[in-house]
């Protein structure tokens, strides 16, 4: 028998979910901009890319750090670069499937 989470566990992966997904919105508009107006912002010359390096990898680290907090609700297992932009279908270590059975 196939085993699901728990309606509070299901959303606190959700929760996750939606945060992860929120910042590499901000992370990619903000990477664009950054691209784009780096030479009109000062950031970058033709030699150097020291402060729009420090600023893209600002950018970059928090996106780390969110996969690398994710574990399985049920199992506590850490899921890491398995989840991509959301969770994966099932943990790979427990098996249970990452939603709720009313999902």
């Amino acid at each position: 028998m196939a085993s699901y989470l728990t309606p509070e566990q299901n959303q606190r992966l959700r929760r996750w979910e939606a945060a992860n997904k929120g910042y590499f919105i901000f992370a990619f508009a903000a990477l664009i901009i950054l691209l784009v107006f780096s030479s009109q912002l000062g950031l970058s010359s033709g030699d150097s890319w020291g402060p729009l390096g420090a600023l893209i990898a600002l950018l970059v680290i928090p996106i780390i750090v969110l996969q690398l907090q994710l574990k399985c609700p049920a199992c506590g297992q850490p899921i890491g670069w398995q989840a991509k932009l959301m969770a994966p279908d099932q943990c790979r270590h427990c098996g249970v499937f990452l939603r709720s059975r009313s999902d």
